[in-house]
């Protein structure tokens, strides 16, 4: 479980295949913290640490994964978004965040604004009733507000330090991010869709 607050930018460093998988070295100041088994959001994608060898440690992504997400375009110097597990009793700033990415979004448009960027993003319209104006979302597992909401599309807006503490800079117009909808939004669509059908 995850709160969408972005703790540092990591560095992929090595990018390697086993089978369908494929297995990432990461370089972040967070490896000194780290050790095996411990679930750390990369890019809004729970994966587990497997090895630890500081400024290092390693994962491996699953092609399931591999499928659902953007990681299969990750090489070596792409900047990830990384985030250790919510501990209890810590604020919740964000909002809960799984891991589990539903889908991949794309820049349509990125704009400087008078103090903020501006983000659009379009993604498969069947996700649209999860989508709401003023609602969370998580982008790349940064926690965010939608705005501009519509069939397939929504935007957001950061200010100067969220860019600088995330890789929100990296993007521009066709970069693919890894969308995770609010998952009380997820159950009360899946409520009102069993209720229609029973």
């Amino acid at each position: 479980m995850f709160t969408g607050i972005i703790e540092t930018v990591g560095t992929v460093r090595e990018v390697s295949h086993q089978g369908a998988n494929r297995v990432f070295w990461v370089e972040s100041g967070l490896a000194d913290e780290l050790r095996p088994d411990q679930s750390i959001s990369h890019n809004g994608v729970c994966l587990t640490v497997e090895e630890v060898a500081p400024p290092l440690h390693r994962v491996t992504a699953i092609e399931e994964t591999l499928k659902k997400t953007d990681l299969g375009s990750w090489t070596p110097g792409s900047r990830i978004n990384l985030e250790r597990c919510l501990k209890i009793g810590s604020r919740l700033d964000g909002h809960i965040v799984q891991g589990h990415v539903d889908t991949i979004a794309v820049c349509t448009a990125v704009k400087e604004m008078d103090g903020s960027t501006e983000y659009s993003f379009s993604f498969d319209e069947k996700f649209s009733p999860l989508v709401i104006e003023k609602g969370s979302i998580a982008v790349n597992g940064i926690s965010l507000t939608c705005f501009q909401t519509g069939d397939g599309c929504f935007s957001v807006a950061i200010i100067p330090y969220t860019g600088d503490h995330t890789n929100m800079k990296d993007l521009k117009k066709g970069s693919t991010v890894n969308i995770e909808f609010d998952m009380l939004g997820k159950y009360a669509v899946r409520n009102l869709e069993w209720g229609r059908s029973h």
